[in-house]
């Protein structure tokens, strides 16, 4: 009767972010990910169906681990009443430092992760799910801003302003994994001017912040 209660509780506790820690915590101590769902259920003593309740590969859960990433930095911005109140610009730069504080909570597995092939291409795979949340979001942003405007002509093309935001988060993660300041601090300045630039472009504000912005990416790659 106890073992029956043992593996009723164990299959009933399973859940996909208990497997994702899982995985996370085996890349961390062998350097390496596993090599078939197989030897990693009975290393964990799971059986092979209980992984694939969740997940249909591990390429489908590191995918998953991407998109927990973006959603546990969601779940943190929606928390805080201040961020509702937030300019469109505001949430940005809010969800960029909040991202980026959860990638460095994670940091090892990150750099492991997008530098496990040599091909960058391949590395990106893991992203997709995370491409699509974050061009949603983007979407979000700007038909908020846009349904605040009269006039067509001062609307923004939300196609646009979401694939610069993934644009935008991809220069950013390259960035970052390079960053070696103390607390990512150059990462932090980074948000703030890509961010100002990208809504100082979409608002056809003075070009300053361009300039600025690209005196401190010089500065950064002379250093």
């Amino acid at each position: 009767m106890s073992t029956t209660k043992k593996n009723t509780t164990t299959k009933k506790s399973l859940t996909s972010d208990k497997l994702i820690s899982l995985y996370m915590d085996y890349v961390l101590e062998n350097e390496k990910t596993p090599k078939s769902v197989y030897k990693f259920c009975k290393d964990h003593k799971l059986k092979e169906e209980e992984f694939y309740n969740f997940f249909g590969s591990f390429e489908s859960l590191q995918k998953g681990i991407w998109e927990r990433f973006f959603e546990h930095t969601l779940k943190v911005l929606e928390s805080s009443p201040e961020y509702h109140e937030f300019t469109n610009r505001e949430k940005m730069l809010t969800f960029y430092y909040t991202f980026f504080e959860m990638l460095a909570a994670n940091r090892s597995f990150v750099l492991f992760s997008l530098r496990q092939y040599e091909s960058k291409l391949k590395n990106l795979e893991q992203l997709k799910g995370l491409r699509k949340q974050v061009k949603h979001f983007a979407q979000e942003l700007i038909k908020e801003d846009n349904e605040t405007k009269n006039l067509k002509v001062l609307k923004q093309s939300e196609a646009i302003f979401s694939e610069a935001a993934w644009i935008q988060l991809m220069f950013l993660l390259n960035f970052w994994m390079d960053d070696n300041s103390a607390k990512f601090e150059s990462t932090d300045v980074a948000i703030e001017k890509s961010v100002n630039t990208v809504f100082d472009v979409f608002d056809n504000t003075p070009l300053e912040r361009v300039i600025d912005f690209g005196k401190f990416l010089w500065k950064e790659k002379m250093a």
